[in-house]
């Protein structure tokens, strides 16, 4: 082995100890945000990965960003893991690569000067069987992936790019005419009423053939840039997260998982450009990270319809804490893909700038599923485009902003059975926020037959353009809540059961 391995190896030892013996003395690391929790939660700590490493070079990887790396990624993981595994160590350089395949006990240690570049050639791209937005679906697999794993992590400070402007479809609403020009200048296809842009060139934009398979192309089999998936003990700390086809960071069906100090990046008019979701996973904590997103920042999902009602596998025990979101169609959303459940979740001490929703909560009729036992507090919101609070039980797919511009924001009377497919928002708590300007402080818009129900809301203050407008609610509390609303009634309600205003 190089002595530069064996340098890295006694550096990553040494930072190991380290690490031990500060948690030794201070107990978990974590311990401050359990206090108080108004839920019981297990205790998350970090994957628990051998001392060997191993430097990629020493596999005949290359940095130069040019030369394509994927055997190497691959040959140093079959050798850590047919060792029981350690740290593949990336050193400084832009090392192109295909799809990457973590396996148990490898830590990804992507160092500071270091940039993992995803090779977005179709001819490198498998298609997989995979979950996204809730259902089965052929995707391409995903530039970093592992799936049945014990103790993943990736680490180090460094970048990993998915070369996400190869791959994404562009609405021409989302940005500027020259950068629109830029974009059809460049190639790919535009669609007959031109308004949609596709990276690839010569798109067929017919109706398909009925029992004709369809060419896969890359914008129809975009991958989420990290999909992590029924893996237990999972670590995603310090590195920066950026570009990606489609969302960013997707642990799905996973156990003890720890997000700590990462930053993802996508641009604003990213499509389906989602920072983090988590979907029915539990044991998840999510602390000191940053998110600049073209969809929502934070989100949490459990599978959509009949299939996530079918899973029965909800996302449960999640701590997020010390955030900010920037760009982004919500700061911290649950659904709309919810049908699995959502509960036991605390949000605490987090700045949402700029988003177009600060907390949103999304459904509708078809989804079923129970979102019961959020508690979001210590939150700070500057020029949110849309709504600080929102609860929205008709989402039709658009973010809130596309709704807002529409003209067609909804809310029926017509009152429907009660069945499994009826979503359900329950007992949510929400104190001590900040909201300097917003378009409307809080919208609530439930069901008539299943309206948002115990919503507790207390100690705010929140400065915006119009008040609160409650829909389809039951059983809601407002106790110190102060709204300086530039027009129109502080509160409107219809069709609300029970508030008390304190």
């Amino acid at each position: 082995m190089k002595l530069r391995s064996l340098f890295a190896t006694c550096l990553l030892m040494l930072s190991a100890a380290s690490l031990s013996t500060s948690c030794a003395k201070s107990g978990n690391e974590f311990a401050q945000l359990y206090k108080d929790l108004p839920f019981d939660m297990p205790v998350v700590a970090r994957p628990a990965i051998p001392a060997l490493s191993v430097d990629l070079t020493d596999f005949g990887a290359s940095g130069n960003g040019i030369d394509l790396n994927t055997q190497a990624f691959a040959n140093a993981i079959e050798y850590l893991s047919e060792r029981g595994g350690g740290h593949l160590v990336v050193p400084a350089g832009i090392w192109r690569t295909g799809p990457i395949e973590l396996k148990s006990n490898i830590d990804l240690h992507v160092t500071r000067d270091a940039i993992i570049l995803f090779d977005s050639r179709i001819e490198l791209q498998h298609l997989v069987k995979s979950d996204i937005l809730g259902v089965s679906n052929n995707k391409f697999e995903s530039p970093i992936h592992a799936e049945y794993a014990k103790n993943v992590s990736i680490t180090g400070g460094g970048v990993i790019d998915g070369n996400g402007q190869d791959w994404r479809p562009l609405k021409r609403e989302k940005v500027t005419d020259n950068e629109w020009a830029k974009f059809v200048a460049s190639g790919g296809s535009v669609n007959p009423q031109g308004n949609m842009w596709y990276p690839e060139a010569n798109m067929t934009f017919g109706p398909r053939v009925p029992g004709q398979a369809s060419t896969p192309s890359l914008s129809s089999g975009r991958p989420t840039l990290i999909d992590i998936r029924e893996c237990e003990n999972v670590l995603l700390e310090d590195c920066l997260f950026q570009n990606s086809p489609f969302w960013n960071l997707h642990p799905l069906l996973c156990k003890n998982v720890i997000i700590k100090n990462v930053t993802v990046r996508n641009p604003d008019y990213a499509q389906n450009g989602d920072g983090l979701d988590v979907e029915s996973c539990e044991n998840v904590i999510i602390v000191n990270s940053t998110f600049d997103c073209g969809d929502d920042g934070i989100c949490i999902k459990s599978g959509m319809d009949e299939v996530g009602r079918r899973r029965g596998r909800p996302s449960k025990n999640i701590l997020v804490d010390g955030c900010t979101v920037y760009h982004g169609h919500g700061g911290f959303v649950v659904g709309s893909e919810m049908s699995g459940g959502v509960e036991n979740i605390k949000v605490t001490n987090c700045r949402f700038l700029g988003t177009d929703v600060g907390l949103r909560f999304k459904s509708r009729r078809g989804r079923g599923g129970v979102v019961r036992g959020i508690y979001a507090e210590n939150l700070y919101m500057t020029d949110i485009v849309t709504e600080c609070i929102l609860f929205d039980l008709y989402y039709g797919g658009q973010s809130a902003v596309e709704l807002l511009e529409s003209g067609r924001e909804t809310t029926a009377v017509d009152i429907r059975p009660v069945d499994e497919t009826t979503p359900q928002f329950r007992d949510i708590y929400i104190k001590d926020i900040v909201c300097n300007g917003a378009r409307r402080a809080m919208h609530f818009n439930g069901l008539p037959e299943m309206p948002v129900e115990n919503i507790n809301i207390s100690d705010c203050v929140i400065t915006s353009q119009i008040g609160i407008q409650l829909n389809n609610s039951k059983d809601i509390t407002m106790k110190n809540v102060k709204v300086t609303a530039a027009t129109g009634e502080p509160v409107v309600t219809n069709r609300v059961e029970n508030l008390v205003i304190e």
